[in-house]
């Protein structure tokens, strides 16, 4: 008996042992300081691929797991480079890459191959040291640099003709001597002798007194070089054996095929041009009455640019001038906004031949330098959607890329009333305002988010991630016009849940949703993303909504969360919106109104904490329909005017510094 409890004894004590070292370690765990990184997803970046540089990411945050270090991704596509800023755990593949040397306390770059473009990547375990990263290039990878397999054969008989392609006929495969050695092989035909030379050569070195053109190329494209004395075409090529099979382009049927392609083109242009320009003719004659807005037009056959005297500029067909062959003739005239990546300017863009006292036409053109390609890139290829044409969408009139200058432009419809956060600013708005503005402004985010155009024909949907008052224009009748694309995402079946990842955390903080402060957005369904901009829609409609003599007594105009700083960062927002749970206040006097009570249940219902509870845009859209006989519960009260109206003021900042 006294061994049994003896022995009862001693397990009793191991097993308090053992429960109190297991607390003590999870105790030891849970001190452990997680890491502090950059964290902004991809975004464009000025670095080149060598030396050192910073990621350009404002945003700090800490990762979620203690196992977490910080890395950066660096990307060369054609001619723009990215970056992504994350936490990430190394004992995981990101991009298919297993994390080395990430006990660094620096971010150094190393290459790694076979990504499908230039790719850097690197990982450190210091608090934010994935800002800062160096480039480094491994000394020893020199060495084991494989010589390039050429096929070698002296000149010799060929059957290839100066068309199509053909095959070398060498027999003979040799390793190119020097490292940097490409693959050449040189046609030749001397009267009725025609003959075929393939050796390896170094590009840094004349071949034949010519220098080699396009050796990087994988495949061997023979170009014709005149005063060789005979008929003279070579190629060279940077893949193995890739000078056995030649490819013959003649700069005669070159030239043929882009004669017969560019006079389709420049017959468009002219019928394009000269339609416009008396269609504007007969607008101006017979225009006399301001139409009213119907929520869902389709048919909007307006002029390309209409500007009456600064009550609204819009464009109709968009992309019918985004072809062109020719920079349009354009006269910047001030400029009137300022973002991140690019400078905005009210413009004129000359109207029929040219010739003194031909009339002007006023445009928007947004100017980006030449190292924001990537974002120029992103946003023109969501505006040359032809399905994105919408009477609530900025319309959209060509992409140009100033050579010269080192520019790249995008042309719009220019309007003179500027964005809604000015116009708030300066005015009090009426009930029947507040119907006109928020319900445009649900139209056009429904019209983003569907899938479907009004007319029925399949369309990508688009979210914006980045709306706000300030990216949101102000027409004559006070319809709303979305604008600044430069953070859109068309939300393609295609895209794969690693590069829906890697759109990353962006927008501008004050209007950023619960889900995206937090980097919690669900990924494996795209209908996420769309909720996003309804969180950030529901903030506008609020601003909106603050300045209507409906509400009783009106303040002046402040932006959601107006007592935080100007430009709150990412980690403000986290303690306003996800800790305190806090949205801006509606207090009761404002639902006294019954247009105003419907609207606010509807901005409640749209910035839930649950990105599932919210309604669509579409709903959105539906309910401001339905509100329609409510204007006469204002009675029609005109804006009362704060201060004279800037007429020069146009497209915002991108995003908020």
């Amino acid at each position: 008996m006294e061994l049994l409890r003896f022995s009862a004894f001693w397990c009793g004590t191991i097993l308090f042992g053992s429960i109190l070292l297991e607390q003590l370690g999870a105790s030891s765990l849970g001190t452990k300081q997680n890491k502090r990184c950059k964290i902004c997803g991809l975004r464009p970046s000025r670095c080149t691929g060598t030396g050192n540089c910073t990621s350009g990411c404002k945003i700090t945050s800490t990762c979620t797991n203690p196992k977490d270090v910080c890395v950066s991704t660096w990307r060369k596509t054609d001619d723009s480079f990215t970056i992504d800023t994350v936490c990430h755990n190394p004992a995981n593949e990101l991009h298919g890459v297993r994390l080395k040397d990430y006990s660094n306390s620096r971010c150094e770059m190393k290459e790694k191959m076979g990504m499908g473009s230039k790719f850097f990547i690197c990982a450190c375990s210091e608090d934010e040291c994935n800002d800062h990263i160096v480039f480094t290039t491994d000394p020893m990878s020199s060495s084991f640099k494989l010589r390039r397999l050429c096929k070698f054969c002296d000149e010799r008989p060929t059957s290839c003709t100066e068309k199509g392609s053909c095959k070398s006929d060498c027999e003979k495969t040799s390793i190119c001597e020097g490292l940097d050695d490409v693959c050449v092989s040189i046609w030749r035909k001397t009267d009725d002798n025609v003959t075929i030379d393939t050796v390896c050569h170094n590009p840094a070195n004349e071949l034949h007194g010519l220098m080699l053109e396009d050796y990087r190329n994988s495949r061997c494209e023979m170009k014709e070089k005149m005063g060789m004395g005979s008929k003279f075409f070579i190629c060279a090529c940077s893949e193995d054996e890739c000078n056995d099979h030649l490819f013959f382009t003649s700069q005669s049927q070159v030239a043929s095929v882009i004669l017969v392609s560019l006079v389709p083109l420049v017959i468009l242009a002219v019928l394009v041009i000269t339609s416009f320009y008396w269609y504007r003719i007969y607008h101006q004659r017979h225009s006399g009455s301001k139409r009213k807005k119907t929520p869902l037009d389709f048919s909007d056959a307006r002029a390309i640019i209409m500007d009456d005297g600064g009550s609204d500029s819009s464009s109709t067909h968009a992309n019918n001038l985004n072809h062109n062959t020719e920079l349009l003739p354009i006269e910047l005239d001030a400029q009137v906004g300022k973002g991140r990546f690019a400078e905005v300017y009210k413009a004129k863009l000359k109207q029929g031949a040219t010739g003194a006292g031909e009339p002007f036409e006023t445009v928007a053109v947004k100017i980006f330098a030449d190292e924001e390609y990537a974002s120029w890139k992103n946003e023109k290829e969501i505006f040359s959607d032809a399905d994105l044409r919408h009477e609530n969408v900025l319309h959209f009139l060509t992409a140009e890329e100033r050579k010269v200058e080192k520019q790249y432009w995008l042309i719009t419809a220019y309007h003179p009333m500027g964005n809604l956060q000015e116009y708030l600013t300066r005015n009090i708005i009426s009930w029947n305002d507040l119907w006109v503005l928020g319900g445009s402004l649900a139209r056009g985010v429904a019209h983003l988010h569907s899938d479907h155009t009004l007319c029925g024909r399949y369309k990508v949907p688009i979210v914006h991630r980045d709306i706000k008052s300030s990216n949101i224009l102000v027409r004559g009748d006070l319809s709303c016009v979305l604008c600044d694309f430069g953070l859109g995402l068309r939300l393609d079946n295609s895209l794969s849940v690693d590069e829906l990842a890697n759109s990353g955390q962006v927008g501008t903080a004050r209007y950023m949703a619960p889900e995206v402060l937090e980097s919690r957005i669900n990924l494996d369904n795209i209908e996420s993303f769309k909720q996003t901009d309804v969180y950030s829609m529901a903030l506008v409609l609020w601003e909106i909504t603050s300045r209507c003599n409906a509400i009783g007594e009106v303040k002046d105009y402040e932006p959601p969360f107006g007592k935080l700083r100007e430009h709150p960062c990412v980690e403000s927002m986290k303690d306003s919106v996800l800790r305190d749970r806090g949205r801006p206040e509606i207090p009761n006097s404002w639902i006294n109104h019954t247009g105003i009570q419907l609207v606010c249940g509807t901005i409640d219902e749209c910035w839930d904490h649950d990105p599932e509870a919210r309604l669509t845009a579409q709903c959105v859209a539906e309910r401001f329909n339905d509100m329609e006989d409510l204007e006469k519960l204002s009675g029609r009260s005109d804006s009362e005017e704060k201060i004279p109206e800037d007429v020069s003021l146009t497209e915002a900042d991108q995003i908020e510094k």
